[in-house]
C-alpha cells in the first residue's frame, strides 16, 4: 500500500497503515507529535504502537530542534545480521548446544563480562579508534560518568526484553546470524538524564505533551545532548559488532569441519537521530522504531522469535523520510500478553524453534506481536525484500 494520510495541526501525518487498526492512544500522540512548532514532517510506519512520549514506529523530521523521547531511551538500538556459508543440512538435529555455547560467550538480560572484552575482537577496528571512542566518555554527562566500568563490561552483551540472538535459515537454505540490541544500561541513562533536562527547559513548558520536551539548536543543552547521543548511537554500533564476532566465534567451533565463512553484515539502527535534507531544508530525523530505507540501503526487519525476519533493499522513498518499519510491531502491551497467555501457548507459538519457553519470555510471544508478513506488505513502496529468515535457534535474555 501507499501511505494515508490524516491532518495533523501543523504537518500531514503520512501513515503506511489502516488509521483504524491504530490504537486511540498511539493516534493521540501522533496528534501532539504535530503539534510541535519545529516539525516539518511526520511519516508512521505499519508497525506503529504506543509508546513514550512519541510513539514506536515514527519518523519525525524538525528543523532546529530534537526531541529525546522520539528517540527512545534505548538510544543506538538496531539490528545486525550476517549471511554464513553454512546450509540448514549443516545443523545438527538437536540444536540444544548450539543454543548454550551462544548464552556461554554472550551475557543476557542484566548480565555483563567479567572483564571488557579487547578491541582485537573487533573486525577491522583499529585500537586508536576504540581507544578515541571511550576517551569521549569523559565528555558525557557527569550524571553518569560513574557508570564507566558497567559500561565496559557491557560492551558485546545482549540485554533483555525483545533482544536477541539468533541461527536463522533462509528459504534457499542457507543459514543467517542475526540479533538485535542497542546501549545497554548507559544509554537508557544518558537518554533518561537529557529527558529529564528538556522538561525542565522554559520553551518545553507550554507543550501538549512534556515528554515531547525538545532541544533546539544552538544551545549548550542541544550541544550536550547530541554529544551523548552520537556517543551512544556509537557504543550500541560497537556493542553488535562485538557481539556479532561472538556468535560468529561459537559458529566457528561448533563447525569446525565446515571451515565457515561470513558475508558481509548488514547492520542498522532503529532509535536514532540524522541530520538529512529533504526539500531543501536541513533537518534533524528522528526515528524511533525505524529504520532508513535510502535507495539500494540494506536493512532489517524482524518479526518475533517464532515467526519470519527479512533483509531488505530501500526504495528511497522520500515521502517517508528514506524510512521503513524496524520489526513487526506490538500489538499489545507486555503486561496483556502475560495475561493472554501462557507457556503453553509460548510453546505452541515456538514450536521447531530452541528457544526458552518459560514465564520470562511469555511476554515476548509472537501473538503479542503484528502478523509481519502483513507489515511487509504495507511497505512494498518503502523497501523490496532481498531474503526471508526463519529462525531455528533464538536466544533472549
Amino acid at each position: 500500500m501507499s501511505y494515508v494520510e490524516i491532518p495533523g495541526a501543523k504537518v500531514p501525518i503520512r501513515l503506511w497503515t489502516d488509521p483504524a487498526t491504530v490504537e486511540d492512544v498511539a493516534l493521540q500522540q501522533l496528534r501532539n507529535v504535530a503539534t510541535l512548532p519545529w516539525i516539518k514532517g511526520l511519516a508512521v510506519m505499519p508497525d506503529v504502537h504506543y509508546g513514550k512520549g512519541a510513539t514506536v514506529g515514527s519518523v519525525i523530521a524538525m528543523r532546529g530542534a530534537v526531541c529525546p523521547a522520539a528517540v527512545g531511551v534505548d538510544i543506538g538500538c538496531g539490528m545486525s545480521a550476517v549471511k554464513t556459508s553454512l546450509t540448514e543440512n549443516d545443523l545438527p538435529g538437536d540444536l540444544s548446544r548450539l543454543r548454550s555455547k551462544i548464552e556461554e560467550a554472550i551475557p543476557v538480560g542484566r548480565g555483563m563480562h567479567d572483564d571488557p572484552v579487547r578491541p582485537s575482537r573487533f573486525h577491522g577496528l583499529a585500537t586508536g579508534q576504540w581507544e578515541g571512542f571511550w576517551g569521549r566518555f569523559d565528555d558525557i554527562a557527569e550524571a553518569v560518568r560513574f557508570r564507566a566500568e558497567r559500561a565496559r563490561k557491557q560492551m558485546g552483551t545482549l540485554g533483555s526484553g525483545n533482544h536477541f540472538c539468533e541461527v536463522c535459515v533462509d528459504t534457499s537454505g542457507s543459514v543467517w546470524l542475526m540479533l538485535h540490541s542497542g546501549s545497554r544500561n548507559i544509554g537508557k541513562e544518558l537518554a533518561e538524564h537529557h529527558i529529564g533536562v528538556a522538561r525542565g527547559l522554559p520553551h518545553n513548558q507550554g507543550l501538549i505533551d512534556r515528554d515531547l520536551a525538545v532541544f533546539v539548536a544552538d544551545t549548550p543543552q542541544m550541544a550536550a545532548y547530541e554529544h551523548d547521543l552520537y556517543w551512544a548511537q556509537e557504543y550500541a554500533r560497537y556493542n553488535r559488532s562485538l557481539m556479532m564476532a561472538l556468535l560468529k566465534d561459537v559458529v566457528r567451533k561448533e563447525f569446525k569441519k565446515a571451515k565457515v565463512t561470513f558475508e558481509p553484515e548488514v547492520s542498522c539502527h532503529h532509535n536514532y537521530v540524522s541530520r538529512e535534507r529533504y526539500e531543501g531544508m536541513d533537518l534533524l530525523v528522528t526515528r524511533k522504531g525505524a529504520i532508513r530505507a535510502g535507495s539500494g540501503e540494506y536493512g532489517i526487519i524482524p518479526g518475533s522469535m517464532g515467526t519470519g525476519s527479512y533483509i531488505v533493499r530501500g526504495l528511497g522513498n522520500e515521502k517517508s523520510f528514506n524510512s521503513a518499519s524496524h520489526g513487526a510491531g506490538r500489538r499489545m502491551s507486555r503486561s496483556a500478553a502475560k495475561r493472554r497467555f501462557s507457556t503453553k501457548d509460548l510453546e505452541e507459538q515456538t514450536r521447531g524453534v530452541e528457544c526458552r519457553k518459560d514465564s520470562g519470555v511469555v511476554d515476548e510471544i509472537p501473538g503479542a506481536y503484528k502478523p509481519i508478513e502483513q507489515v511487509i506488505d504495507q511497505q512494498r513502496d518503502l523497501v523490496a525484500v532481498v531474503a526471508k529468515l526463519k529462525q531455528v535457534v533464538c536466544v533472549k535474555g
